[in-house]
């Protein structure tokens, strides 16, 4: 069974919601990326989404872009973030751990080869940002012949008969990006997001995580209540660039402890 299966049935069972902090591997150095994992699973990660830096990454607003070129300009490809997955399975073999990226260096490694790797290394799921539901059919039979999840966003835009099509392709969680906007957009609107969360569900069983715009606890927590994961990354990627690197194995986790508490507190 894929690990992500495993990890949303017992927080389903424990009445928990899921906090899924995303980070960009090899931002800010490529040996800081796995100890980092381990740090967000100490301070209460449920699943890892681990960013493969991409030059163009169009979804992401400017502090991801930023995180991006910092692992780049660090030499981090496909292939690093791949190894970083196999070492962080070294010591950790029951967290999820989700690829998040863009489709061109999936491409130019080979669809076959990266999912064969992908297997290897324990990766649970791929989210490939720019790989339309439409075009994805023979790249989500190479995952789901590896038990690999494909997880596709849905946005506030998305139509019911897309919402469909998407729900139908997809495993392990959906993604809904809770903005019309980049990541790290500032205004987030609660009532619609519930509103479009119950729409999703007339069309799955499988768990809804939300994402972009949850920048504090308060925020998470509001976002726990409506839905079964609360996705956080540019918050998260604003500290990795602000704060001395030094310090990043102790604020990141401090920051992300707060949001486990809200989140906790109000799944009681």
């Amino acid at each position: 069974m894929n690990r992500l299966t495993t990890c949303f049935d017992k927080l389903r069972a424990q009445k928990r919601t899921a906090l899924i902090p995303f980070i960009t591997a090899g931002d800010p150095t490529p040996n800081l990326t796995v100890p980092l994992m381990h740090a967000l699973v100490d301070a209460g990660a449920d699943v890892i989404e681990l960013g493969i830096p991409f030059s163009d990454p169009m979804a992401d607003g400017p502090v991801i872009q930023r995180a991006s070129e910092r692992a780049l300009a660090a030499g981090t490809s496909l292939r690093d973030v791949l190894n970083m997955v196999k070492t962080f399975r070294e010591q950790n073999q029951t967290t999820p751990v989700v690829l998040m990226g863009y489709l061109n260096p999936i491409e130019i490694m080979g669809y076959k080869n990266f999912v064969k790797t992908a297997k290897t290394v324990k990766v649970d799921g791929v989210l490939t940002v720019d790989l339309p539901p439409e075009e994805a059919s023979e790249f989500c039979k190479l995952l789901h012949s590896r038990a690999i999840a494909p997880i596709f966003l849905l946005a506030p835009t998305t139509t019911p008969e897309r919402i469909k099509r998407i729900c139908e392709q997809s495993d392990g969680y959906l993604y809904y990006v809770s903005l019309k906007g980049v990541t790290g957009s500032a205004k987030l609107n609660v009532t619609s997001v519930a509103e479009k969360v119950a729409e999703i569900r007339k069309y799955t069983k499988l768990p809804i995580g939300v994402g972009f715009g949850i920048k504090d606890a308060e925020t998470a927590a509001q976002i726990a209540q409506i839905s079964d994961a609360v996705i956080v990354g540019s918050a998260i990627v604003q500290l990795i660039e602000t704060e001395p690197q030094e310090k990043l194995l102790e604020t990141i986790p401090a920051f992300l402890r707060e949001l486990r508490h809200a989140i906790t507190t109000n799944n009681v």
